[in-house]
């Protein structure tokens, strides 16, 4: 059972950052899925590493749109984008290191509740600026 689904509440009206949260929506669910069957640091630390990369690179691609339109709030989203991939980072350091345990439920709500509150937040408030620019 997936710790989070997508629906229509998290479009933020441009196809491919909605693509990008999608893949993100999977990988999260992904991580949760071996968490709970109990998986091994093998086969949880490719998807944690795939998780964090994805994120980097949909970060990359926002924050191109923001400098290619504009964007007023790009330097404020940015250090949203920064706090969260420093968090990341650290789990998969712990993680790295041994501390297998570091990837709990506790770690799972956390990723969960950040990429819901920060896609119906601060990743709506660019969908409007970024259409009125040509980009759907």
């Amino acid at each position: 059972m997936p710790i989070m689904e997508w629906n229509e509440k998290l479009s933020v009206g441009v196809a491919s950052l909605d693509n990008d949260h999608k893949k993100l929506v999977a990988l999260v669910n992904e991580l949760y899925d071996a968490i709970q069957a109990g998986k091994g640091a093998d086969k949880l630390g490719p998807v944690l590493d795939s998780l964090i990369s994805y994120t980097v690179f949909h970060f990359q691609n926002e924050e191109k749109f923001f400098a290619q339109t504009g964007y007023p709030a790009s330097a404020a989203h940015k250090q949203e984008h920064e706090a969260l991939t420093k968090q990341a980072v650290a789990i998969q350091t712990k993680f790295k290191s041994g501390a297998a345990g570091t990837l709990t439920l506790e770690v799972m709500n956390f990723l969960r509740n950040w990429l819901i509150n920060h896609i119906q937040g601060s990743d709506k408030k660019y969908g409007p600026h970024l259409n009125a620019q040509g980009i759907k």
